[in-house]
């Protein structure tokens, strides 16, 4: 978590938005060998749902959150918006950039 967790509590992001802090990245691989940083250039799809913004409506109909705080999720490889925060990389991703919820 960051270092002030007081300024995460505080983000609420906006209808239709979910803020995410993603897993870091895989720097071991499963045979026990480890990469450098240079070598794992691929970013996340998994992380932490920190908060969600409101509803938005899509043809006239309510659509919700369909995660709440605390849910792990994997979201679209290249969605979302980066934003630093205490020196720790956030994303703010579109409620329809969720593919799933892990459980």
């Amino acid at each position: 978590m960051a270092k002030n967790p007081s300024i995460l509590t505080s983000i609420k992001p906006a209808a239709g938005y979910v803020l995410i802090e993603p897993e870091e990245a895989t720097k071991q691989t499963t045979s026990g060998i480890y990469l450098p940083d240079s070598a794992t250039g691929d970013k996340p799809q998994q992380g932490k749902v920190l908060s969600h913004g409101g509803p938005v409506y899509q043809d006239s109909k309510e659509v919700g959150s369909p995660v709440k705080n605390e849910d792990k999720v994997i979201y679209k490889k290249w969605g979302g918006n980066e934003v630093k925060i205490d020196g720790k990389e956030y994303l703010f991703v579109k409620f329809e950039d969720i593919l799933a919820v892990i459980s």
